[in-house]
């Protein structure tokens, strides 16, 4: 038998065996999407810390609410950038605001977009063209240091240029300052931001969003009102020797940190979360 035939053959079996692909998902239902650069799937609903729980970060969480909900009702609003120190609260809140409206009632969705599809964000933008209620199109954790390519790509969608993004579409991206600005303005946390004093393209891209919220490292006290207002809405006893113990241990104090140390004590103490 010819081995192309044979090769044909094997290749239709294998075809018949493996699942067909799922179709895209429509963008005018549902609320929870992601992105991966081949087409459009929906997602469950996010698991979302409810925004009386943030502490430390309250300013930032009321400006990002505020700004989505201007956006979900078709008032102008800003590309949001998020930007600091990791563990603080900057993807959650993401997540939480939309949450939020979506519980007053509002019709927003969120679509969640994996760092490699990047380059596909006219093709995503394409696809939420076509319907016509807000989108928040979310890229967390981008490193924009890290590939000149991927600023200007972002800079010309954030220009409102040929492949810009649709009025009802906004951008949340999240970014650790490590990622955002040169070593140099790093080590200043008082310049940590500012376009004006720098020519690095990494912060003129940041220039580009309207709305630009920072993220710092919590102290002592921040810390432990995090870990209290975990302990008081999940019924747990809270010790704060212990809660500053576990801080200790990992050498950081954070929301992350915080969260991680309730996990623990819901453990211990035998509660479910």
């Amino acid at each position: 038998m010819d081995i192309q035939v044979t090769l044909a053959r094997i290749a239709d079996a294998l075809d018949r065996l493996s699942p067909p692909p799922s179709a895209p998902a429509d963008p005018a239902h549902g609320h929870w999407f992601g992105w991966d650069g081949s087409g459009l799937a929906a997602l469950p609903p996010a698991r979302a810390t409810p925004l009386a729980l943030y502490r430390g970060v309250e300013p930032q969480a009321g400006l990002l609410l505020e700004n989505a909900r201007r956006h979900a009702v078709g008032l102008p609003a800003h590309d949001a950038l998020l930007w600091g120190a990791r563990g603080m609260g900057k993807s959650s809140l993401a997540r939480s605001v939309v949450a939020d409206l979506l519980g007053q009632g509002h019709d927003i969705a969120l679509v969640q977009v994996l760092l490699p599809a990047l380059a596909t964000l006219p093709a995503l933008f394409q696809v939420l063209a076509a319907t016509g209620r807000p989108f928040l199109v979310f890229l967390d954790d981008v490193s924009l240091g890290a590939d000149a390519g991927e600023v200007h790509a972002l800079r010309s969608l954030l220009d409102g240029g040929v492949q810009a993004r649709p009025d009802h579409v906004r951008l949340i991206v999240t970014s650790n300052r490590r990622h955002l600005v040169p070593r140099a303005l790093a080590e200043n946390e008082a310049d940590a931001i500012n376009p004006r004093d720098a020519a690095d393209d990494h912060l003129a891209l940041a220039d580009r969003f309207g709305l630009r919220l920072g993220f710092h490292a919590c102290d002592q006290q921040t810390y432990l009102a995090i870990c209290a207002a975990y302990a008081e809405a999940h019924g747990l006893a809270f010790d704060a020797a212990a809660a500053l113990a576990w801080a200790a241990g990992r050498g950081a104090r954070s929301g992350r940190v915080a969260w991680q140390f309730t996990v623990e004590q819901a453990g211990a103490q035998g509660k479910r979360l």
